[in-house]
């Protein structure tokens, strides 16, 4: 396919697709949905928050795309060649995110993935003086946690640290953000929040957190790497300034696409990319990382939005959280076994981890995890930094079937009396 007929085609895909959240897939291959992915079946793979695995359509574009660019190359990237097409194809995919998420497409710049979307935002964050200080929870990521701490050496920060309490009710969980922020020294100037947590996929109230601190005038950024695909919502609905998306979880588009969004009027809060030039200070893009990217794996994110939209955001949303609560509700009578997530449909989503009670150390945790493999061939990961204790995660995805979350369940009656 040549790269005139691949953008009108995307925009043609775009226009025909159902709106944001509906629930009308409108196509009967759907009825049968784990059939739309090529996985293999020999192992339950119940850890999907790594990133998703592509349904057929969008693998098959992918190897596409990737033929397309192993012929064109540099003519396709190349400025000042006949027949350069890239950047509209980019900003085609640009305009698609956008749309999706409901806002304007120059408030948006592509990234490789949501870390490296959100430590961009951290680093970059201009309003930080040396002396003020920066404020994160225990369920927030790993890389952002470090990315926040960084700022102590690079930006003379002060660092505060939290744990959000169990169980994670919305009313702990806000009282604990209003805590946190009314006992902060004057001179706290960010906050960082994680829509959907990858320690316990506790979903957090965004919305009223952001509105919290910046009553106080301090800004937050968002952590809503697991979040986009996955939960039916705008950015409109976090009323946040500052965004970081991972596009290959739950958006199922191939690796290494993410996005950050800035709202405009906050747009010179955030400094150029290590002092990027390529693009004018007033444009988004400026705050991405430059470089080669994997152009065959961005081409392919609007026919992953497209099959995003086929399916309806709200009923991918009801998909995932029926899921998570088909195997929740045949271990509750485990005795000893601690789910982490609320059964508020606010505040999960297909994430959720569990506790045992011998295993709040890491080791534990990471044994029940090869256990869970080795015997029973049903993929789990152990997950640490939980201030309460680790927790083993178990994330399951549209293509997975009731049999593999029954092996689950099979599997965790069978071995739990080991870790009480």
């Amino acid at each position: 396919m040549h790269r005139r007929e691949f953008i009108a085609g995307s925009i043609g895909s775009l226009m025909a697709a159902p709106a944001h959240g509906s629930e009308q897939s409108g196509a009967s291959d759907l009825d049968d949905l784990p059939s739309l992915w090529d996985v293999d079946r020999s192992v339950a793979n119940l850890e999907n928050a790594y990133w998703g695995v592509m349904p057929r359509v969008v693998s098959d574009e992918y190897l596409e795309q990737t033929r397309f660019l192993n012929r064109r190359n540099v003519v396709f990237v190349r400025d000042g060649i006949a027949g350069h097409e890239r950047t509209a194809a980019m900003e085609q995919v640009r305009a698609q995110v956008a749309a999706l998420m409901g806002a304007a497409a120059d408030e948006f710049a592509l990234a490789r993935n949501g870390t490296e979307a959100l430590q961009n935002l951290i680093m970059q964050y201009g309003r930080l003086r040396r002396g003020d200080a920066v404020l994160y929870a225990d369920l927030d990521y790993d890389e952002m946690q470090q990315a926040m701490t960084a700022l102590r050496e690079h930006r003379g920060a002060t660092v505060l640290t939290f744990a959000i309490p169990e169980p994670a009710t919305t009313a702990n969980i806000l009282a604990a953000y209003e805590r946190e922020l009314r006992r902060a020294p004057a001179n706290l100037k960010l906050l960082l929040v994680t829509h959907l947590s990858n320690r316990t996929g506790i979903v957090m109230p965004v919305r009223e957190i952001v509105a919290m601190a910046r009553a106080r005038g301090v800004d937050t950024i968002v952590d809503a790497a697991q979040t986009i695909g996955h939960l039916d919502y705008t950015l409109r609905d976090l009323d946040a300034d500052f965004v970081g998306f991972s596009l290959h979880k739950w958006l199922c588009a191939p690796i290494g696409t993410g996005a950050i969004w800035i709202r405009r009027s906050r747009l010179p809060d955030i400094e150029p990319c290590m002092g990027s030039t390529m693009f004018p200070g007033d444009d988004t893009r400026s705050r991405s990382s430059v470089g080669t990217v994997n152009f065959a794996a961005t081409l392919t994110v609007p026919t992953a939005i497209s099959f995003h939209q086929r399916i309806g955001g709200a009923r991918k949303q009801a998909l995932l959280q029926g899921l998570r609560n088909y195997w929740v509700e045949r271990v509750r009578d485990i005795r000893g076994l601690q789910i982490l997530t609320p059964d508020d449909p606010a505040r999960h989503g297909a994430v959720t981890s569990f506790r045992l009670p011998a295993m709040k150390a890491y080791g534990a945790a990471q044994q029940l995890s090869r256990l869970l493999l080795e015997k029973h061939r049903v993929l789990t990961v152990a997950r640490r930094g939980i201030a309460n204790g680790s927790a083993v995660r178990v994330t399951p995805m549209l293509y997975n079937t009731h049999a593999e979350l029954d092996r689950l369940v099979a599997a965790l009656r069978a071995e739990a009396a080991a870790f009480v």
